[in-house]
Order: C-alpha cells, then structure tokens, then sequence
C-alpha cells in the first residue's frame, strides 16, 4: 500500500520530462474549455447510463457518445458549495469548509489562491464564468450602516435583509472577478438574496421589494427560497433561458486564435423545478425530468454554438454535477419509477454512492476516442492536475493539493496501475468516507444525511440505519448499491483504511506534484 508522503513526493519519468520541455504553447495550439456544471442532477438522470430512466437526455448522450463517459466520477461533497470550490481549487473541500455558503455568505476562497481561471489566465485564457456562483462575495462591503436581520414582511416566523440594507450601486469583491475571471454574469443562486442578476461585480438592476413569488408555483416540490431583497417583477422561470442566451453569446463573441475558458453553472436542476412551458411533457418523470430535459436542452444549444463557431473541435468539453439528486427523488420514485440516483444509495448531503458519485463525461476532438465508457475511479478535483498538464502548467507544492492527472487516461494510453488509487468522500463534519481500490469505508453510523422515507427501506430492501454502529464498509465490485455491510466480517480492512484515512486527513498533500 502507497502511503502518502512517498505519493505527494512521486515525479515519474515522464512527468519529469513534461517538466523539463515545459515550454509556452502558442496560443492557437491550446484547447478552449468548457465546463458545463449541473446542479443537483444524479447518477440514474443521464439517459445514457440509466436504461430504466423515464426521461431523455439526448444532448448529453450524444456528447458521450462523441467522447468518453466516466461511470466511477465523483464531486467532492454531496452538496453544493464545497463541490464548486473543489472544482476550482482541484482540492478536497474538507480542508477548508464543510457547509453551503449562506445567503450574503462571504468568499470562500483566500488572497490570490490557485484556481482554474487564474491558472487558465496566466496562459492567456479569457476566462468567463456564466451561472451559478454561491462561492460567497464579499456583501458586507456594500452594507449599510445598521443593517440587521428582520422579521420578513408576511412571514414574522423568518428573518431577512431588506431591499434598503445594501448600497445596491457599489461593486462588491470577492466574487468570480477576484478569482481569475475576466466576466461573470448570473444570479448569484437562483433561490439565495438577492433576487437580481449580477455582471461582473455588481447588480443589473436595483432591488426595491422583499421577496414575493405571488401566484407562481413549482412543478414538483417547493420553492426553496429564502427571504430577501428583490427586483420588482423578478421571475425565477427567465433565469436558466436568461443563462442560456448569455453562454451562447459569450461562445460567439470568441475567436480561433484566442483560447477561452468558459464555466457555465447550470441552476438546475436543482429545485425550484420550474421547466419553461416547452419542456413540459417531455417525459415520463414529471416536473422534474421536463427540467432535466430543459438542462439537456440548454447544455446542446451551447455545444451547437461551438459548432456553429467552428470552434468544436478544439475545445475540451467537460460535463458533471455538483452532488446526486435532492430529496424530492424518493416521491419521484412512487410517483413515477424514476431513480434519479440509478442503481446507487443515497441522494444529496448523503455519504453514501448516490450522495456524491455523478455524471462525468468528456468529449475533446482528435484526442479523446469516441464512444469510450470508463470505469476508472476520477474525481472533479483531478480536473485541475489535467487542465494543467493540457496547458503546460507546472503547479507548485502547495497548488491543487489533491488533484492527479488523469490526462493519460483521456489519451487512451496503457497505464500499469490506476491514476487514482484512494478518494475521500465527506459532506458534513461527523463523518469521512474513504474509497480504495473497490473497498468503501464509511466512517459513521450512516452514510445518510437527508432523511430517508420508512416505505424507502422496505421496498429497497436496504437495512434500516442503526446508531449504535461504528461505521460500514463496502466493496463496490460486488456491492454498487451498497446493501451489505462487511464492517465486522473484515476487521484487517477495516483497520487498514482507518490508518490511511487519518495519513490523508492529516497531509497537506494528497497527489502527486506530477504524474
């Protein structure tokens, strides 16, 4: 077994060539990229990988169809926040944070840290960073004096910041202009205050009312909106077509010899499940997969503007979620037969598979083979240590801490052991997850957090949780939905990756510093 002070210092030989020819590509030879991220889409909502499911994802089965589609990818937590800052930084959220970034939340990120858009930056990238942002700004700066939490206007049970709190003209920092970005447009998080659309750094239009949704309503499950200021006439239903038509612009505006980076963060569909009308009916999964058939849908309008800009064919497209599906996926199950998770345990915040393991697929033209199904263990905080080998980028010590390069993977190239041995999987404080090889051990009683309905256990036929036990270990070879726990047949095991767990818990440094 590795341990992980020989891993951090490892420099194969063709690493260290790469180091060594490291040398600045001119700017027409490096790829565009273009992350589209979901939110809250599960394993079992990509059509492609699910042939039970009860909706369509036709863009998105062409793109892996085109590409490579990984069926062992993971985002860093089962929520939202922590998984957007792995992605970024390319390392494990834990070191850092552990919750969502509240409403008016401050910057999660440290002066000038690492990230994919200052990286992508210095080699000459625009960078752009369309969507969802809910990585903080720093909204105290634009607070006015005595602002406080008040009891809403209608709703004395909760409390919010008023439209007259902020100094709405004032540009605020911390925000994606401060980590790399050249250009943000969005709204923040479609169900965070304030209800506006923000550009670059500061709002589109001013905010003048509490939030009120009126006679509007969802199309499955509720509206998940804190209180808050907002813009007269906002309408939650124009954000995502709003989102859409900016990514196809941005797309556009770019030129063949001028490399762009372009995060695209999908609102959805995470809840409020609000499809437009012309998606609704589009499937067999209700409200909620006519939303993901409209993200499926907004996804190809953006790949069809590569196209159309003949720009598809150096451009690295990478497409995956923050965290499974949300809560509203075991109703969805009675009501409609879909499995958002597939054929995995667990939903968003859980530890266990379907908590955190996602859709992952990536289509880069002329490099990746078409058509490729992999079952390799990847993580969304390799995407850095990948980027950067794309790029020529020689990160330092203390830059994407736990990110491997995977790029060899995408090549096709025959490896002699996996790029990835070992993952942590983590949500909350109270409890880690560590995944080697095809052994899981969840160190907590449950791998769950959210709730799980009584009928759930019994028509699963998942054991129901009990707290008096130590944790759970699993092998995922012959265990993907993680019905039977080995934790007490395999003590060596057990114990095995309890050692290893605490070396990565305590390490500055999970990956190798090149690969």
């Amino acid at each position: 077994m590795r341990r992980i002070n020989k891993l951090a210092q490892l420099i194969p030989l063709w690493g260290l060539l790469f180091l060594l020819s490291c040398t600045e590509k001119p700017k027409d030879s490096l790829p565009n990229i273009l992350i589209i991220y979901a939110d809250d889409m599960g394993y079992g909502d990509l059509a492609c990988q699910n042939p039970e499911a009860k909706l369509t994802t036709p863009n998105l089965d062409q793109l892996a169809a085109e590409g490579i589609r990984f069926t062992d990818g993971h985002s860093s937590s089962g929520i939202c926040s922590p998984s957007r800052f792995a992605l970024l930084t390319g390392q494990y959220h834990w070191r850092r944070m552990h919750g969502i970034v509240g409403p008016f939340g401050g910057t999660v990120f440290q002066q000038d840290e690492f990230t994919l858009a200052r990286m992508l930056d210095s080699k000459g990238y625009n960078t752009a960073c369309i969507g969802k942002w809910h990585l903080g700004w720093d909204w105290d700066s634009i607070k006015v004096e005595g602002a406080e939490l008040l009891p809403v206007p209608g709703d004395s049970t909760r409390k919010g910041y008023g439209p007259n709190d902020f100094d709405w003209g004032q540009a605020f920092t911390g925000g994606p202009l401060d980590q790399g970005f050249d250009y943000y447009f969005g709204d923040g998080t479609i169900n965070f205050p304030p209800y506006a659309f923000i550009e670059n750094d500061r709002l589109t239009k001013t905010p003048t009312e509490y939030l009120t949704l009126g006679k509007r309503s969802t199309k499955e499950g509720n509206w998940e909106f804190r209180p808050g200021p907002m813009v007269k006439d906002w309408d939650p239903y124009e954000v995502l077509p709003t989102l859409e038509k900016k990514a196809v612009a941005y797309i556009k505006q770019q030129k063949q010899d001028q490399p762009f980076f372009l995060y695209f963060a999908l609102p959805s569909p995470h809840a409020p499940i609000i499809p437009n009308e012309a998606f609704i009916g589009k499937t067999q999964a209700g409200g909620y997969g006519d939303f993901v058939y409209q993200t499926d849908y907004v996804a190809g309008q953006v790949l069809k503007a590569l196209e159309d800009q003949g720009l598809a064919e150096n451009t690295l497209v990478i497409f995956t979620s923050d965290n499974g599906p949300e809560r509203y996926a075991y109703p969805r199950l009675q009501n409609y037969g879909h499995l958002s998770m597939g054929p995995l345990r667990g939903l968003k915040r859980d530890i266990f598979e379907g908590g955190h393991r996602v859709p992952f697929v990536m289509r880069w033209p002329g490099k990746i083979e078409p058509g490729r199904v992999a079952q390799d263990l990847i993580h969304q905080v390799d995407i850095a240590a990948t980027i950067a080998s794309i790029v020529d980028f020689p990160l330092t010590i203390s830059q994407a801490v736990d990110s491997y390069n995977f790029l060899p993977l995408l090549l096709g190239k025959e490896l002699d052991q996996p790029i990835r041995e070992v993952a942590i999987q983590n949500t909350f404080k109270d409890g880690f997850v560590i995944r080697q090889g095809d052994w899981v051990l969840v160190e907590r009683f449950s791998g769950y957090h959210s709730r799980v309905p009584d009928w759930y256990f019994e028509d699963s036929k998942y054991p129901v949780d009990d707290r008096e036990r130590p944790g759970l270990l699993f092998n995922l070879e012959t265990d993907l939905g993680q019905f039977q726990d080995l934790y007490e047949e395999k003590p060596e095991k057990v114990a095995e990756l309890k050692v290893l767990l605490q070396e990565y818990r305590e390490s500055e440094r999970t990956a190798p510093l090149l690969q």
